[in-house]
């Protein structure tokens, strides 16, 4: 009896482990995880565009093989136009400031010359005798 009641208490203690949470997801990893399912979808609306493109394309090329082989091509079912999903675009990625980018700022307009008032001859040293 002792046994059975042992055992049930390691199980209950082992049992615990198992119903334990994981740590709350972070800010960083939320992103990332949003970042791969925008990039999925795009990925799936780019194979849906490039099937509904080479359909039209076999399409195409059966009616012309039939009518090349003098038989009649049967006429063209309507469905609805394939749509380009376009380049992905990153739903995260806002447009940073100039300065943030890391670009350098333009140089701006001289209002004098960069040098000193002194000629070039009086910069140089006299020649040694």
């Amino acid at each position: 009896m002792r046994v059975l009641l042992v055992l049930i208490l390691i199980g209950i203690a082992y049992s615990s482990l198992a119903w334990a949470t994981l740590p709350p997801a972070s800010a960083a990893s939320k992103a990332q995880a949003s970042e791969a399912a925008a990039k999925s979808a795009w990925t799936d609306k780019t194979a849906q565009y490039q099937t509904c493109r080479a359909g039209d394309h076999v399409a195409e090329v059966y009616r012309r093989e039939m009518k090349a082989a003098g038989k009649p091509a049967p006429a063209p079912v309507p469905t609805a136009p394939c749509q380009d999903p376009g380049p992905y675009a990153s739903p995260t990625a806002s447009a940073k400031p100039l300065e943030a980018s890391g670009a350098h700022s333009p140089a701006e307009t001289a209002s004098s010359p960069p040098s000193s008032q002194a000629h070039s001859a009086e910069l140089q040293p006299a020649p040694k005798p």
